[in-house]
């Protein structure tokens, strides 16, 4: 009896040990068929690291998981919820939901905070606002809502990431102790709704309450301030990171680089990234960026080779689209093809589509307009509306009516769905038509677009001042300070006519 006890225990350790250093698929099957050989295939804890493996490994097959699972009388809520989270990130997120009903129906086990998490994100990839509501009702009808800080920032992501950011903020509102990712999860909600400034008043709410922001929250805000163009606020930031100790996180350290560049601050872009003790692909992408909006072509490349000496990095693709986009901004036409040619052979990187529409911008900008559409032609991969619009802009500038009436008629293929983007299209090519003296095509153009209704999406801009960012739209007469703007601007139309009739007089007595 003795040996067959130590001959069991020397089975187990024999199998969990190769369970724990299986690498792949053949090696797991074989390990399988050990667990049946010896018993073990009625062991849940034994089993969990065999779905574990096939269900969240890279070199795993999710099918097989399931096929363990089905096999098994009475899985264990770490078999149940890892099942669950597997499917939640993969392309069938349904089954996400599938394994979460069984585990409900069958009550034993039950659903715990870790199961509401991976559901929650099973909702928020397949695009189930629905579904996650009754998730939320059955959580709240459960008591979980409101004392499981898990569940609690499950709900806010869900919401937030499905766009529904007033319940996110309803959810959040609602807890009483919130924690640091509780306040960045609300605030990158803001950001990916494109409402940068209650992201800010998200962060500034968070100073007033007493919580001090880590340097996850302190990267976020500075994401806010790099869309704001808020250039006071992202400063006062900075010297916060510099009292808290900050300044060597890469990720603090890549979202200041990128706020100074993009707010028109490139000598401090620069200061804050050689100060860095520590970079990644992402610091060098943001400073090859910043140098490439910025029209400085020579020091994107000067930098794109230091980073490759300096920090043994190879770039990737968002650095050589940097590259691309400082090319195309400085005009080095030769440059740019050339690069698009041997990103494979050079760097190991397959041009996307985001290559191609960049060099499809540099000709156009260049006058090539047979070039840009010959090299669409040649795309490997099906040419999206950032394309067209390139060579549409090309056609407008270098009156091209041939080539933009191609264009236009991509572009509203295009948009024929979502119906987003005909007012400027339409708009454009009218323009067109009036610059090649097609007086009557520019006409129906315009006749079709009042007869449609298509209203011309209004121009906006923004600028901060003494730390507060406005913003001004076309047509918009609710601005606070719209009457001293308007008198501001009747004074410098009054004083440029003035100068302008001023100038004319000049220019007559010099001819006498």
């Amino acid at each position: 009896m003795r040996q067959l006890l130590h001959g069991s225990i020397q089975a187990w350790k024999r199998c969990m040990s190769l369970a724990q250093r299986c690498t792949n698929m053949r090696q797991l099957k074989a390990i399988h068929a050990l667990f049946v050989t010896h018993g073990l295939h009625l062991n849940n804890y034994a089993l969990s690291k065999l779905v574990a493996f096939c269900a969240l490994s890279d070199s795993g097959d999710l099918a097989y998981a399931s096929l363990i699972f089905n096999q098994i009388e009475t899985p264990n809520s770490y078999i149940y919820n890892t099942l669950v989270r597997a499917y939640s990130r993969s392309s069938r997120p349904h089954l996400a939901l599938h394994y979460f009903q069984f585990m409900v129906k069958v009550g034993n086990p039950v659903p715990d905070h870790h199961t509401f998490h991976f559901v929650l994100l099973a909702c928020v990839n397949g695009g189930w606002v629905i579904e996650g509501k009754q998730i939320h009702n059955w959580v709240v009808k459960n008591g979980l809502a409101s004392g499981d800080g898990h569940v609690q920032t499950g709900l806010i992501r869900f919401y937030a990431e499905c766009k529904v950011i007033d319940d996110a903020q309803k959810v959040f509102e609602e807890i009483p102790q919130r924690d640091l990712i509780q306040w960045n999860v609300l605030m990158n909600g803001y950001i990916g709704c494109g409402l940068d400034s209650e992201a800010m008043k998200v962060f500034r709410d968070m100073l007033i309450s007493g919580v001090e922001p880590d340097e996850y929250c302190v990267a976020t805000a500075l994401t806010a301030c790099t869309h704001l163009g808020a250039l006071w606020q992202g400063k006062w930031i900075h010297e916060y990171v510099k009292r808290k100790g900050f300044e060597s996180d890469v990720f603090t350290g890549t979202a200041l680089v990128d706020m100074y560049a993009k707010c028109g601050c490139l000598e401090m872009a620069v200061e804050v990234f050689e100060g860095m003790p520590k970079r990644n692909v992402f610091t060098w992408a943001a400073m090859i960026g910043g140098f490439a909006v910025h029209g400085q072509a020579e020091k994107a490349i000067h930098y794109l080779h230091r980073m490759q000496l300096d920090d043994r990095l190879r770039p990737d693709g968002v650095v050589l689209l940097g590259i691309l986009t400082a090319c195309t901004h400085a005009g080095l036409q030769k440059e740019g093809q050339l690069l698009l040619k041997n990103m494979e052979n050079q760097y190991g990187i397959l041009p996307k589509h985001e290559h191609y529409s960049c060099v499809v911008d540099m000709l156009c900008r260049a006058g090539e307009l047979g070039e840009a559409h010959e090299l669409i032609r040649k795309m490997p991969m099906r040419p999206l509306a950032s394309v067209w619009g390139a060579l549409l802009s090309g056609c407008q500038i270098h009156n091209n009516v041939d080539l933009a009436e191609l264009a236009v008629k991509e572009l509203l293929r295009l948009e024929s769905k979502e119906k987003t983007g005909e007012d400027g299209i339409y708009v454009q090519l009218s323009n067109i038509y009036l610059s090649a003296r097609r007086s009557e095509d520019a006409v129906r153009i315009r006749k079709m677009i009042g007869e449609r209704r298509i209203k011309k999406t209004p121009g906006c801009s923004m600028i901060e001042v003494d730390g507060k960012v406005n913003e001004f739209v076309s047509g918009d007469v609710l601005h606070s300070h719209r009457a001293q703007i308007c008198a501001m601007l009747d004074l410098i139309s009054s004083n440029s006519t003035q100068y302008s009739f001023f100038l004319t007089k000049i220019g007559g007595l010099l001819e006498l």
